[in-house]
């Protein structure tokens, strides 16, 4: 096999700051099928197993596409939530317009020199980032393939006791459970969704609407996000996605970060993946 290239790039983000990522192919002068990846929330482009999917993506000949998104707080070094301020100001329409950018700049070749347009992309998202992903595939129809890992099937996530409170105080903290780090949002996140909730980020909707071969694939026992989240997401599209509900399953199918090696059910959620987007982009 030949040798994997990658190079960084850089681009304006959503919300007018740098947005960073990562292209990697073993033959980017072919414009291989390529497979977007987007983190979730308080994620990042090379947290735990990311790095791990691309790599086994490149290996199955296809191309790969990482990035953090540009409100993701994460800074320059690529590890640590070094911009709180964009982290804040991060909302759904904000993550679905950073896809879309990365998205046209594969498709205009202007990701890295030597990186050829990919003849197909296929959009994989862990979470939140199967949000903007699901978004992207019901509004662009040349999106070949889609798998969401332990995504949300509703925007509004929130007790009205919690948005009472955080209206109140003007902003809702978030821990990092990995550094022990609380991190703000803004109340822009809550008044996107209650101004849209029903249209523009109706997740049903947008399921709907899905035309690409879709995987759905979800933890029985997801401690962030229930099962039945996946199940909302296969009925709202119409019974046509495929639903593999993975048995002892977490939400991040047991990767850590840093990497501490597999799991039998992150073994069995990448062999599904990787297999999913060889059998519709190759």
């Amino acid at each position: 096999m030949a040798t994997v290239k990658e190079a960084s790039f850089e681009l304006r983000g959503a919300d007018g700051g740098p947005l960073r990522g990562r292209i990697r192919s073993a033959r980017p002068d072919e414009g291989r099928p390529t497979v977007v990846i987007c983190h979730g929330f308080k994620g990042f482009m090379d947290w735990g197993m990311f790095p791990h999917l691309a790599a086994r993506l490149t290996k199955a000949g296809l191309g790969a596409i990482s990035f953090n998104f540009s409100g993701s707080g994460v800074g320059p070094d690529g590890q640590s939530f070094s911009e709180p301020d964009r982290f804040a100001h991060d909302t759904y329409l904000r993550q679905l317009a950073d896809l879309e950018i990365v998205s046209k700049a594969a498709g205009a070749g202007g990701l890295a020199p030597g990186f050829a347009p990919p003849r197909k992309v296929g959009l994989f998202g862990h979470s939140r980032g199967g949000v903007a992903c699901l978004f992207r595939a019901a509004l662009e129809p040349g999106v070949a393939a889609l798998v969401t890992w332990s995504s949300i099937a509703h925007v509004h996530r929130w007790s009205a006791e919690a948005v009472q409170q955080w209206r109140a105080d003007g902003t809702l903290d978030v821990v990092n459970s990995r550094t022990g780090q609380v991190l703000k949002i803004s109340t822009d996140i809550l008044d996107e969704v209650e101004r849209h909730a029903e249209d523009r980020l109706s997740i049903p909707k947008a399921a709907s609407r899905v035309s690409a071969p879709w995987l759905i694939l979800h933890g029985d026992q997801d401690e962030a996000v229930a099962v039945d989240n996946a199940r909302d997401l296969y009925r709202a599209s119409g019974a046509k996605a495929t639903l593999l509900v993975i048995e002892k399953g977490g939400h991040t199918f047991g990767a850590r970060h840093p990497w501490q090696g597999s799991t039998p059910e992150l073994d069995q959620a990448m062999d599904a993946t990787v297999e999913w987007f060889g059998r519709y982009l190759l």
